[in-house]
């Protein structure tokens, strides 16, 4: 063996111990005759002392060594005299005997560390280095343990794993399916799975009333934040229930293992909310209610000035941002371009202030009256000190953007806070998505008047 123990299990209760240790240089201090190297594996980091009076030759030796070179040392646990209690390991540190440098490195183009100094693109170009940082490894690590946990659980409720097949016939689903040649059947292709869809209903027209899987899934999509060509999700199917009976099935397992991954009890039932009020409130089927600033309609108040951009417009939503009404012109603008992106696509983007005095200031105020914009802010319910942030257009597309503007103000005020969690069933999803194209059809050539969006219509 390279090694006797790893560079994260050595406590104060091993000191007098001779070890041996191998793993990557972290870093190397040089301080007057004694030569500190911080050496790191998987499980944690060590500190190694190479002392020029004990060796001399073995200190010159530690003092060449680069970042990330791969070493094997041998040497006596001893109680550190300055102890680090940010490591496990910071009682104690090694007298270092003995020293082999297993593999040379140049050096990494960024920093081996949580707070690294590279971009996105040079860590996936160099995506083995940065994979060797804690908190990358963590997550590899949670993610295994989740996985485990997941299967240990609804094993314990009575489901079967049963791994499907990769290569198929494709199947109509909602998006595109990659696919990969037969070398047998030239001129015909096999797909890539878009979901077990077709396999575990098969499994329970044969009974298998309850399977699951951990599953990978193809998609030739275009890329978003939230989406990737491929991904791997639970896939879960169960026979003889119905809709309450997966829903509890399902938040029981989401309780688990927040339990399980962060000591975290949720005793209530999880809030349930339609899709139709999800769009109407936040213009996401998956709302982050970790703070308000719910949607607030203004249609019924805006017509009629001659504004056209709100006199034409379909939808008109507003947002309040608490606190807010001292933004400068130069903040409004940021947030004006934010909205213009092409990401977001808003032509504009308007906003009236609610002063501390009681006073209002609008970007709209050549078209409005005070009492007109006081009518928007008490609908909206703006109190004195806030901010009223607005956009106009097609309902759906709008709602869109004014969640994205919703999300931005919420990050800017700290209130999507990563740890505070927030749980959500969004139900009574639509059947059939409404299609522009389909609209304008009927429209053409039916003289077809489009229902309210939120409506379901089989067309």
């Amino acid at each position: 063996m390279y090694r006797t123990k790893t560079c994260g299990e050595l406590r104060l209760c091993d000191a007098g111990q001779e070890v041996t240790l191998a793993g990557w240089v972290q870093r190397a201090r040089k301080m007057g005759g004694m030569t500190f190297v911080d050496v790191r594996d998987r499980y944690g980091i060590t500190q190694v002392v190479f002392n020029v009076e004990n060796d001399a030759a073995l200190c010159e030796a530690a003092n060449h060594l680069g970042r990330e070179f791969v070493v094997q040392i041998t040497g006596k646990v001893a109680e550190r005299t300055s102890k680090n209690p940010n490591l496990p390991t910071g009682d104690i540190e090694i007298i270092a005997s003995d020293l082999k440098v297993l593999n040379r490195s140049d050096v990494p183009p960024f920093t081996i560390e949580d707070e690294t100094d590279g971009g996105d693109d040079l860590r996936m170009k160099y995506r083995y280095l940065d994979l060797r940082r804690n908190c990358v490894r963590a997550n590899l690590e949670l993610r295994h343990r989740m996985a485990f946990e997941i299967r240990r659980y609804l094993d314990s409720k009575g489901f079967l794993e049963v791994e499907t097949p990769v290569l198929i016939k494709s199947t109509p689903e909602g998006a595109r399916d990659f696919v990969v040649p037969s070398r047998m059947n030239p001129g015909e292709f096999y797909a890539l799975p878009q979901s077990p869809q077709t396999f575990k209903q098969l499994l329970m027209v044969s009974g298998f009333d309850r399977y699951f899987q951990i599953v990978k899934c193809f998609r030739d999509e275009d890329l978003r934040a939230d989406r990737q060509p491929e991904f791997t999700q639970i896939d879960c199917e169960m026979s003889f229930v119905n809709q309450e009976d997966v829903l509890q099935m399902f938040e029981g397992l989401v309780k688990h293992i927040f339990k399980y991954v962060k000591d975290i009890d949720f005793t209530e039932p999880f809030p349930r909310m339609t899709w139709a009020d999800a769009m109407r409130l936040y213009g996401s089927d998956k709302p982050d209610t970790r703070f308000g600033m719910e949607f607030v309609e203004l249609k019924d108040l805006t017509g009629g000035k001659g504004f056209a951009v709100l006199d034409d417009a379909e939808y008109v939503g507003a947002i309040v941002a608490p606190g807010c009404a001292d933004y400068t012109r130069k903040q409004l603008d940021q947030l004006t371009d934010f909205v213009k992106r092409p990401q977001i696509g808003a032509k504009g983007m308007m906003w009236v202030k609610i002063e501390a005095d009681g006073s209002i200031k609008s970007s709209v105020s050549k078209f409005y009256s005070e009492d007109d914009l006081r009518a928007w802010a008490d609908r909206a319910g703006a109190k004195a000190g806030d901010l009223m942030l607005i956009l106009a257009g097609q309902t759906m597309k709008t709602r869109k953007q004014l969640c994205e503007l919703r999300l931005e103000m919420g990050s800017r005020l700290g209130l999507r806070d990563p740890q505070n969690f927030s749980c959500l069933w969004v139900v009574d999803f639509p059947l059939f998505e409404w299609d522009e194209e389909t609209q304008r059809y009927y429209a053409m050539h039916h003289r077809f008047t489009a229902p309210n969006p939120d409506a379901i219509h089989l067309l």
